[in-house]
């Protein structure tokens, strides 16, 4: 990813994130066993490494860590978000006061272990899907406070971003298709409610339904829980709907974007990229990617 496209964080959101995480830590008292077992004169340098294979998110929430500890540590980059890295790799390097280094660690740790696994998990979905036509992307099912850095970090991974809320796009599920009485009435009532400038999906479990949404056209049709064998079908019903040929469907931007969903798993989603969907949405990126293994090394003097 070029440095210009990479994803960006707010400054002030890193820090109400981080300051919250370390009011929390730090509790009433401040960090007891910092202050009882070493000096203030002390001075202490560290690295944070990683110790296995991975793609690097977080390092501006673990500088402001230190950062707000104390402005006199002093955090060097010796990587970039988005970078790669082998096990031993040094990600920064922290140097100042000894007490404020250790009493910050576990936020900073904490921080870049979790979205740097976000990323490198990411990464081996976005991997799995290479050649194709297809980006997967995460959902709203997200660490509750973290679902700007967690989407961050899926960018990173080579992931692309759903809708962050309930406020900047309409998603039509099933159970507002239920209570509205039909997909077209649900798609019909969002459109005259939604201003122009808002993306409108929704989302069906058959292809009777779909071919009803297609009536009405949304921008964008979720194919939930179908199969490799429905998403094509459901693919060659789109196309010819819009009049398309084949090889004109995958770069004409006018046409109904699809989504499937549902069953996304890394032994899964070549299959379904390999239908002609264009996204691919799955909870698991962000819900049940594991940490990356980032330790940090110390050395007081």
């Amino acid at each position: 990813m070029t440095t210009s496209l990479l994803p960006q964080l707010s400054p002030l959101m890193v820090e109400d994130l981080v300051r919250m995480a370390l009011t929390e830590d730090l509790g009433r008292a401040g960090d007891i066993t910092t202050y009882a077992t070493i000096g203030p004169e002390k001075q202490a340098t560290a690295a944070m490494n990683s110790r296995e294979s991975g793609v690097v998110a977080g390092l501006p929430l673990a500088e402001a860590a230190f950062r707000l500890i104390d402005p006199a540590v002093r955090f060097e980059r010796l990587t970039t978000d988005g970078d790669r890295v082998s096990p031993g790799q040094a990600l920064a390097r922290v140097t100042g006061p000894a007490r404020a280094v250790l009493s910050a660690e576990r936020v900073a740790l904490n921080f870049l272990m979790h979205l740097s696994g976000v990323a490198s998990y990411t990464a081996r979905f976005a991997e799995a899907i290479a050649g194709t036509s297809a980006k997967v992307t995460c959902t709203r099912k997200t660490l509750p406070g973290l679902r700007a850095v967690e989407k961050y970090a899926v960018r990173l991974g080579g992931g692309s971003n759903h809708r962050f809320g309930l406020d900047d796009a309409i998603l039509i599920k099933d159970n507002h298709i239920a209570v509205a009485g039909g997909v077209a009435q649900a798609i019909q009532a969002a459109r005259a409610y939604a201003g122009h400038l808002v993306k409108l999906e929704v989302e069906v479990d058959g292809l009777d339904q779909m071919r009803e949404a297609l009536s009405v056209r949304p921008d964008v049709i979720l194919l939930d829980n179908m199969g490799p064998d429905l998403l094509r079908e459901a693919v060659a019903i789109n196309r010819l709907h819009h009049g398309l040929g084949a090889e004109d469907y995958a770069t004409t931007p006018s046409r109904v974007v699809l989504e499937a969903s549902g069953n996304v798993r890394l032994d899964t989603i070549r299959a379904i990229a390999e239908t002609g969907v264009d996204y691919i949405s799955t909870s698991k990126i962000t819900m049940a990617a594991p940490t990356l293994d980032i330790g940090l090394d110390i050395a007081v003097h």
